[in-house]
């Protein structure tokens, strides 16, 4: 088992304890979703596997509070930043954009990179050392942005 899913499974026990509600609901629709991955495609999930996982949890918990926002609708605004909160707990910090910038020129430099047909190949490097700690999206504007520039 993964320390990530083994430490949700604890936090699961401890939120049963005290009586969090808001915490336990989160951590149970988590954990159901890295059990269907799971089942789904009968593997046992690593580290990196759970962190895609919450990752794309945020991902969801950000675009529906954008959704939300724009129908003005600020109680749905406020239980899904509740959420996001939590999921975020359990990913690793998020890096700042000049680390980030700073991960892509090197890997650039690394692969002698000199235009956009070899984004693939950079995006590939990136999103090993990136995964979970930066808006893969947001990487993918400055990959691009940097190989136009080379």
């Amino acid at each position: 088992m993964s320390a990530i899913k083994a430490r949700l499974t604890e936090d699961m026990k401890t939120a049963m304890k005290s009586g969090d509600k808001s915490r336990l609901g989160v951590i149970r629709l988590l954990l159901a979703a890295l059990k269907q991955k799971e089942v789904d495609e009968r593997i046992v999930l690593s580290d990196e596997d759970v962190l895609g996982i919450l990752t794309k949890q945020a991902k969801q918990r950000r675009e529906s509070i954008a959704q939300f926002q724009s129908a003005g609708r600020q109680d749905l605004v406020d239980a899904e930043q509740a959420e996001l909160v939590i999921i975020e707990s359990y990913l690793p910090a998020s890096l700042d954009e000049p680390s980030i910038r700073a991960v892509i020129q090197a890997e650039i430099a690394v692969l002698g990179a000199t235009g956009v047909a070899q984004m693939g190949a950079v995006m590939n490097a990136v999103r090993g050392k990136l995964a979970g700690r930066a808006d893969m999206a947001q990487v993918s504007q400055w990959v691009k942005a940097a190989l136009t520039s080379t």
